[in-house]
């Protein structure tokens, strides 16, 4: 084995410990938006296809293509990363704090829960969409493989609480989990929640089962 290779090794031997000690990496999700097909051929045109500036987790991804949100008092938060691939329902996932900017009141709500949620306008190249419904902001939740979440006795939807020790100590009660099979083993947290608990990407966190 080369150097480089050895260090792989390595770095997935420490991983695997971790792991076996109920400790998983954070992942902060910076406001985005789902587009459905219909959206997305309003936006950027008739017949567009989202091309791919970065994988994010199995069939999910982040594109080159950014839009506009426009709050009702027509503040406006510019350059927001649309992810791919398209969904049956538009989604915009913003944090408390664009609440403020935007001038917007949406639930906190798991994704694709997006039924009486709030409203605001999206604006793209090619066109413009009122979004009568479906800007929320995300619950914290955490992705796990079929494999993690056996070895460690956790379903999907189930609820854990989650301990981060660091400079600023601090626990997430109520954290959804969710299980799927080309899911990497990662918490998702928005930026609000990652400035109050001083938690950067790739740092670690620990799960606590609910008894």
């Amino acid at each position: 084995m080369n150097e480089q290779e050895i260090a792989k090794a390595v770095r997935a031997a420490i991983e695997s410990v971790r792991e076996d000690h109920g400790e998983i990496k954070v992942g902060i999700s910076q406001r985005h938006v789902h587009l459905s097909r219909e959206d997305l051929d309003i936006l950027f045109g008739e017949g567009y296809e989202l091309t791919k500036k970065k994988t994010l987790m199995g069939r999910e991804f982040a594109s080159n293509e950014v839009v506009t949100l426009v709050g009702p008092s027509l503040k406006s938060i510019e350059n927001v990363r649309v992810l791919g691939p398209v969904r049956k329902n538009t989604q915009v996932e913003i944090s408390r704090t664009d609440t403020f900017v935007l001038k917007v009141s949406p639930p906190v709500r798991p994704s694709g829960q997006v039924e009486g949620s709030e409203r605001l306008v999206l604006v793209g190249p090619k066109g413009s969409v009122y979004l009568k419904q479906g800007v929320i902001i995300a619950n914290r939740h955490i992705h796990l493989t079929p494999e993690y979440a056996e070895a460690h006795g956790i379903k999907d939807n189930d609820y854990v609480d989650v301990v981060i020790d660091g400079i600023k100590p601090t626990k997430f009660y109520d954290v959804q989990v969710r299980v799927r099979d080309d899911f990497n083993v990662e918490m998702h947290i928005d930026t609000d929640d990652a400035n109050s608990a001083g938690l950067k990407n790739g740092m670690r966190v620990r799960i606590l089962k609910k008894n």
